[in-house]
């Protein structure tokens, strides 16, 4: 049985390429080429069988892959999208990500890994390549320093030391407690798990101060 897929992309000749490549791979086939997010969300709402896969470009007239993201996570939002593009800026990979989108490739990716990319997809739910975990990666840590408190900064470099956890909360005249509930929101907001985690993640963003 072959995975249904939908091309969105205004580029004739690269989507005619892509449409080849992608029914050349076992057990996957391309159903149906858009030339915009418009034209493809319009004939959409009218499928009764949806796309298995939706490749979506980004720089598109009319309506382009952000605006159709964002229509299909207010209306489809269970719908799988791998966006393809040429587009590598971090501020709209980001977007996509946010929007549901289960994968980000540019369109220079080598068919193997693409075949890859698509069966992940299906198997697995999602596809992100190295480039794209490490600019989730790193977008993460930096939305996690911009919610520390003073406070939390403050235990952050007290855990830096050779202080127990005991002695930290002496330290900033604080119940155990109320140091215990520090170290689990930092390891929720730095995604650590450990206080080695947190250690590495101060010296790395240049917060270890003793």
């Amino acid at each position: 049985m072959n995975n249904n897929i939908t091309i969105v992309d205004d580029h004739k000749l690269f989507a005619a390429s892509l449409k080849s490549l992608v029914n050349s791979f076992d057990g996957f086939k391309v159903s149906n080429i858009y030339k915009n997010g418009r034209e493809f969300t319009d004939a959409f709402q009218k499928e009764t069988t949806k796309p298995a896969i939706v490749l979506l470009d980004i720089r598109m007239p009319v309506m382009d892959g952000l605006e159709t993201m964002f229509w299909l996570k207010e209306n489809y939002p269970e719908q799988k999208v791998l966006a393809l593009t040429m587009e590598d800026d971090e501020a709209t990979i980001l977007q996509m990500v946010k929007l549901g989108c289960r994968g980000y490739l540019l369109k220079d990716i080598e068919p193997d890994e693409f075949h890859f990319s698509l069966k992940q997809v299906i198997d697995e739910g999602f596809y992100y390549t190295n480039e794209v975990s490490n600019t989730i990666k790193n977008y993460n840590e930096e939305k996690g320093m911009e919610t520390i408190t003073r406070r939390e900064l403050e235990f952050l470099n007290l855990a830096c030391s050779e202080m127990t956890y005991k002695e930290v909360a002496q330290h900033m005249n604080l119940s155990p407690k109320t140091i215990d509930g520090y170290r689990e929101r930092l390891f929720e907001k730095l995604n650590v798990k450990s206080r080695i985690g947190l250690v590495l993640f101060a010296i790395k963003h240049k917060v270890f101060l003793i």
